[in-house]
């Protein structure tokens, strides 16, 4: 695809069950949808007039092999839908919305992880859909999780493990929206030993 970059590599485990999770969010919540959220909240601008052709498996694939992100991304990713979610409790997951929201919390994810990352606009050519849009998604993406970027290490351990139970076929007993974690800081960790530890967890070596 011209003025893309595609990344030659296996899909990790971290995408392959983060994937599977939305997939089965999106048509759990299908079945069950009520009313849309309304026009002014901020989850409408997520929201498609029609299902996307592509699955999300197919979605986050396209991510992971053109977007470049580390594999923390996907996890940190993860955790800001979580947020968002709790703090709009009105919001579901289904598949007019599960596309926007996965492609803008990875790029928020990118931004706030990776030292090096690419722009809005190449992000947009991956997700499908145009700068202003991309722009506009993030924005109303970080408002509605209140800028709370940052991701203690016993959080991000503690996502990686419901993670990696459900790449196990381990689900948790009772599973929230998406999941709930302990928030404790733990300041001998950081950044790259998040890094280590999702490539040991999820890259399959």
């Amino acid at each position: 695809m011209a003025g893309m970059v595609e990344e030659n590599h296996a899909v990790p485990g971290v995408v392959s069950v983060l994937s599977t999770i939305l997939e089965r969010l999106a048509e759990r919540n299908d079945a069950v949808r009520g009313r849309p959220v309304a026009p002014h909240h901020r989850a409408s601008a997520f929201h498609g007039l029609t299902k996307p052709s592509i699955s999300v498996r197919s979605y986050l694939e396209r991510i992971f092999r053109y977007a470049g992100c580390s594999l923390s991304c996907y996890v940190a990713a993860y955790i800001y839908l979580d947020r968002f979610l709790r703090r709009h409790p009105a919001v579901s997951l289904h598949s007019l919305n599960v596309h926007r929201f996965l492609i803008t919390s990875v790029l928020a994810a990118v931004k706030f992880v990776d030292d090096i990352h690419y722009n809005n606009a190449y992000f947009a050519k991956v997700g499908g859909i145009n700068l202003v849009e991309m722009n506009y998604l993030e924005v109303d993406f970080l408002f509605g999780i209140g800028f709370e970027l940052n991701i203690t290490p016993v959080m991000f351990t503690s996502y990686c493990s419901i993670l990696q139970r459900e790449m196990y076929l381990e689900p948790p007993p009772s599973p929230p929206r998406l999941h709930s974690c302990s928030t404790e800081e733990d300041p001998s960790s950081g950044c790259q030993q998040k890094q280590v530890a999702v490539h040991l967890v999820f890259s399959g070596t």
